[in-house]
């Protein structure tokens, strides 16, 4: 399991003053003004792991504004373009029944309604309606599963699987 989460990328610097533009990877962007710190991952291992304290924060669009303590210029924040967010997961939101956090999902091993593994979860789609599920099937083809009660029979994090039921017609083009 994971032990940090990605909870947005910062695009670009707003404004003079070091303020950033967030682009949120969470469902609930309004979570910002919750937090006080995050941890910073620039994929470089010199500033990994680096944690900011939030000063403030505004929303523009879709977009979280932040302003971090101690980075007060355009030229300070510039640095940390294209640079994810992290929260611990002991800062992770609450998930109600039934639900489970995607880094969580990837890579569990996938039965079938028997116990038979049949694949691995390769990725996590998330449409309107419902999340659909890509796994990656022993024999090679891929299966697109929509992510609702008649196909996903059991999850367990824990244990590390997903039970499922293919429906009629779902395997005819994989």
């Amino acid at each position: 399991m994971e032990d940090f989460f990605k909870i947005g990328i910062i695009t670009a610097t707003h404004g003079l003053h070091g303020e950033v533009k967030v682009y949120p990877t969470t469902d609930d962007v309004k979570r910002f003004k919750k937090l006080k710190k995050v941890t910073l991952d620039t994929g470089k291992a010199q500033t990994m792991g680096t944690v900011l304290e939030i000063e403030s924060v505004k929303f523009f669009k879709q977009f979280a504004i932040l302003k971090f303590q101690g980075i007060d210029h355009i030229e300070d924040a510039q640095k940390y373009r294209k640079a994810s967010l992290l929260v611990p997961r002991s800062e992770a939101v609450r998930l109600q029944k039934d639900e489970y956090f995607i880094a969580d999902l990837i890579g569990m091993s996938v039965r079938d309604e028997d116990g038979t593994e049949i694949g691995v979860l390769k990725d996590v789609l998330e449409t309107g309606a419902n999340d659909v599920y890509v796994i990656t099937m022993s024999d090679g083809r891929e299966l697109l599963l929509p992510a609702i009660k008649q196909c996903v029979l059991e999850v367990d994090v824990e244990a590390g699987f997903i039970r499922i039921h293919i429906l009629d017609g779902l395997l005819d083009g994989a």
